[in-house]
């Protein structure tokens, strides 16, 4: 337990969380939305501060980030909560709880394994970073001492002020974008609407933090033609350059609708590459759209098996075929 960042004190020992866009009113020994932010006597606490209940050793692309340091492992941890409560989630184990669980781990112990396994990258995934900002923020910066880069797994459901602090520390960011629709996330996530999302994206992009984007396409809620259109012509008048991962559901957690149909993956594809964004892909789906292809000439620049690199032709970040410049870090 750790006390946390961003919130002040109101009146008769409440306070007012500033996390989030929920920004969260709490009153003395009440939880937060997110169940591991606790107003304790008028101080808000960080419940889950150094408690991992999730440690792993992953591919990189399975974040999924494609276009930075592809190819590399990543060392992924996480702590139990969310600020959104999806229906659909995969990870609502660890995500949903009640109990905070997990092994008291700090942030030295976090770098220290990477370092001993040779790793330079660290993910705060499985579960939103963004309610674990405490010990991310610590760990972040303590690992950029020692070389290694930080990615956030994240919804994008964070204010602008956490977002900054954590910034130079935060090398790359997969958001989902679930929807365009505010319907969508108050029916599926529970939370307002969409807005804040857009904002975290754009504010991301104008840090200078790399960013993916992904989007869970489920059935009869975002899988339409235009609503589509409507995604990537967002994510295109942002920077066509932005990857953008279209991922297949199954079912999970409260959510009983039919896995996505390939052909709706294919469809999605094809409306992002005619939206003009240079780099699509899609997840979850053995569709031969994991390959990584040059915008100017079609040279095969990245090839992928099961999301894992096999092979790159790259030289110093350029097509090696017509030298146009490929979006991203870390290319051999």
């Amino acid at each position: 337990m750790k006390e946390a960042m961003f919130w002040k004190p109101l009146e008769e020992m409440a306070v007012q969380c500033h996390l989030c866009p929920r920004e969260c009113r709490i009153s003395d020994r009440k939880k937060g939305a997110c169940r591991v932010r606790k107003n304790i006597g008028g101080t808000l606490y960080s419940l889950n501060y150094g408690k991992i209940v999730s440690t792993a050793i992953d591919p990189i692309e399975k974040k999924p980030l494609f276009h930075f340091f592809p190819g590399s492992e990543i060392l992924s941890i996480a702590t139990v909560g969310c600020n959104f409560h999806c229906k659909f989630c995969q990870n609502w184990d660890i995500s949903q709880p009640d109990i905070i669980s997990g092994e008291e781990m700090t942030p030295q112990d976090v770098v220290d394994i990477a370092i001993d396994r040779g790793i330079k990258l660290i993910a705060y995934t499985y579960t939103e970073p963004t309610i674990f900002f405490e010990f991310a923020y610590d760990t972040a910066k303590l690992a950029h001492k020692h070389g290694i880069k930080n990615v956030f797994v994240t919804n994008g459901y964070i204010n602008p002020e956490p977002l900054k602090k954590i910034a130079p520390y935060l090398d790359a960011a997969n958001i989902d974008l679930k929807s365009m629709s505010d319907t969508f996330y108050q029916k599926l996530c529970g939370v307002k609407g969409v807005g804040p999302v857009l904002e975290t994206i754009k504010l991301a992009h104008k840090l200078n933090i790399h960013i993916e984007i992904t989007n869970l396409l489920i059935p009869g809620w975002n899988t339409s033609e235009a609503q589509i259109t409507e995604l990537c012509r967002w994510v295109a008048d942002l920077d066509k350059k932005i990857p953008l991962h279209f991922s297949r559901y199954f079912p999970a957690y409260k959510m009983s609708v039919e896995p996505t149909p390939i052909k709706t993956l294919e469809m999605a594809y094809k409306i992002g590459k005619a939206q003009g964004i240079e780099y699509v892909y899609l997840g979850n789906v053995q569709a031969g759209k994991e390959n990584t292809h040059c915008p100017s000439c079609n040279a095969l620049i990245i090839e992928r098996e099961a999301g894992k690199r096999i092979k790159q032709n790259l030289n110093k970040g350029k097509c090696t075929k017509c030298g146009y410049n490929i979006y991203g870090a870390g290319f051999l």
